[in-house]
């Protein structure tokens, strides 16, 4: 009797062998290029997929080598990668930053979002799609590309700038959509016929009862078996613990008609109020990069390039109104609730294309046929050409901004008029401390107004290259000579524990919602901070405990990521307990 051959298939080996290549060669090469992560991969399974290298492997073998000869194989991987995305999401997802650009994210973000999803819906209705499905199509493509778009205001060093500060509350507030979207999303497949109403409403009941379930077990059970897993097992139990946190609350939510991402999700907000958040974090980038990179290579494999170029023009055509749709309605948002005419201009002309949820949307409308193929494939393909223009369109927006700012001295040597300024940090001291803070943030291009009671210190902040002036941070009249109510951060680096107790108490006086940053000795002297105003405090005692903990452990042998991991945890601990 013969039995059959176990293990995987050589096709399955050969894919793997393929994807590998492609994720640790391909991308990295594009990476050089100056590509976005997202795109290379997704440009990579265009490249790799059956309709570009696989299309010709019927007629010149060689290319089945260097081709995906079975991308349906990899989707199981991809819809972990998916999982992965929106749990990581949750974990890095806190009220204290969302609260503290809450003007920009509920004001910019909000109005962008679902004006945009409004017009966006309406467009597609009045071409003659069915009402939900032009509202999907709203939903999919009002939001933008976090990874690309903050991406590129890191690598530009613009994130602290207005323009990195007014996109990344915008994408806050998607990011915080995703989860409705993906809830409305599944319940319309299950229910396609159903009126839109009782959908939502059964969709907020069903809700509601998942959310309770799960969080309920986060508040009572997950702390408590993740510190027994770390007392007992180290890593290797709290990465399976970790996992099991995921899948779990995916089931939970899938056992209720919901989406499995919206478990994830939830399940990353719970894990991010315990003290393991930095640790999970750590242990699961590498693996959510892979994985979201085969989920952005099967979009690319699932382009179906002859039906694009038979659409074409179309496809451009619905680009082309999808981006002056998006900059026209982001503009004007942005305008209303963050800033002038050149913040408001770039960020967005940065907003306008789509972004890698709307593959995410478009994949799971599709799989619970709430969306025909032909129009999933063709909103993909719309998707995937405005993203490839996101890079482009940031220049534009660049030029354009530059193109209406005020003229600037030929010599560029005069300090900045601190009435001029708004969005700025002023910094109180310009010892060593300050003089560390300054550096690193002048060198994020971030606009900064030093004081100083020291003329010696001012001098030396002036000739790095800084505006500074000679001025107690104590008083309210020199405050308020730094425009302090327009800026965005206080931060005071002064040794004198009362004098920056005053600084902090008259900056609070001055602007009620300001972000304030202050040095401690202690943790009293932190506590005496904090109840003057201040919103972050760093203990000098803490940190330099810390460090030479974290110094002295690595001279036993440990590896350096697991003591900055360990270094995380202890830090957030006493920093509670100061």
């Amino acid at each position: 009797m013969e039995h059959a051959a176990h293990g995987p298939s050589p096709t399955l080996i050969k894919d793997m062998l393929v994807f590998l290549i492609a994720a640790g060669m391909l991308v990295p090469a594009m990476r050089w290029l100056k590509i976005p992560t997202v795109i290379a991969f997704m440009l990579a399974g265009v490249a790799l997929g059956p309709f570009a290298l696989g299309h010709f492997a019927e007629e010149f073998p060689i290319l089945t080598f260097f081709s995906i000869t079975e991308p349906e194989a990899a989707l199981p991987f991809a819809e972990l990668g998916v999982l992965f995305l929106l749990f990581l999401l949750g974990v890095e997802f806190s009220f204290q930053r969302l609260w503290a650009l809450r003007k920009v994210v509920l004001g910019a973000g909000g109005t962008q979002t679902l004006l945009s999803a409004a017009a966006i819906a309406a467009a597609g209705w009045a071409l003659g799609l069915d009402l939900a499905i032009a509202m999907i199509l709203g939903l999919a493509f009002a939001l933008s590309s976090t990874a690309i778009v903050m991406q590129l205001m890191v690598e530009q060093k613009r994130a602290a700038q207005p323009v990195g500060r007014t996109s990344l509350g915008v994408l806050l507030f998607q990011d915080v959509m995703v989860a409705p979207i993906l809830i409305f999303v599944g319940f319309v497949a299950m229910k396609s016929g159903a009126n839109l109403g009782g959908v939502l409403l059964d969709a907020l009941v069903r809700g509601l009862i998942a959310i309770a379930v799960i969080w309920v077990l986060g508040q009572f059970v997950l702390g408590r078996v993740f510190r027994f897993a770390a007392s007992i097992g180290g890593r290797d139990f709290l990465m399976a613990l970790t996992l099991l946190t995921v899948v779990g609350a995916a089931a939970i939510t899938y056992g209720a008609g919901l989406s499995v991402a919206l478990g994830a999700f939830l399940a990353g907000l719970l894990v991010g109020e315990t003290e393991f958040k930095h640790q999970t974090e750590v242990d699961l980038e590498p693996f959510k990069g892979l994985l979201l990179g085969i989920f952005f290579m099967t979009v690319g494999m699932g382009l179906d390039l002859p039906a694009i170029s038979q659409q074409l023009g179309m496809i451009l055509a619905v680009l082309a109104g999808l981006i002056v749709l998006k900059v026209a309605i982001a503009y004007l948002a942005c305008r209303l609730f963050a800033g002038g005419h050149k913040v408001s201009i770039e960020t967005a002309l940065l907003l306008a294309p789509a972004g890698e949820f709307a593959f995410i949307i478009l994949t799971a409308a599709q799989s619970g046929n709430a969306i025909p193929a032909e129009t999933a494939t063709f909103a993909a393909a719309v998707a995937g050409l405005s993203m490839l223009l996101t890079p482009l369109l940031g220049q534009l927006g660049r030029r354009l901004a530059v193109r209406a700012a005020e003229p600037v001295d030929a010599e560029g040597m005069e300090l900045t008029d601190p009435s001029e300024m708004e969005n700025h940090v002023v910094l109180a001291g310009y010892g060593r401390v300050g003089h560390a803070v300054a550096r690193i943030l002048a060198n994020e291009e971030v606009e900064l107004l030093v004081l100083d009671r020291d003329p010696e210190k001012v001098h030396k902040a002036r000739e790095d290259g800084l505006t500074a002036y000679v001025g107690d941070a104590a008083r309210t009249e020199i405050l308020q000579l730094t425009g302090l109510e327009k800026a965005v951060q206080f931060i005071v680096t002064v040794d004198d524990a009362i004098r920056a107790r005053d600084m902090v108490r008259c900056a609070r006086a001055l602007h009620g919602e300001i972000e304030i940053f202050a040095r401690a000795h202690d943790g009293s002297h932190a506590a005496t901070l904090i109840n003057a105003g201040a919103g972050h405090v760093v203990p000098e005692a803490i940190e330099s405990g810390l460090q030479m903990a974290g110094m002295s452990l690595e001279s036993f042998g440990y590896d350096t990521e697991t003591v900055r991991d360990l270094l995380a945890r202890v830090r957030d601990e006493e920093y509670r307990r100061a």
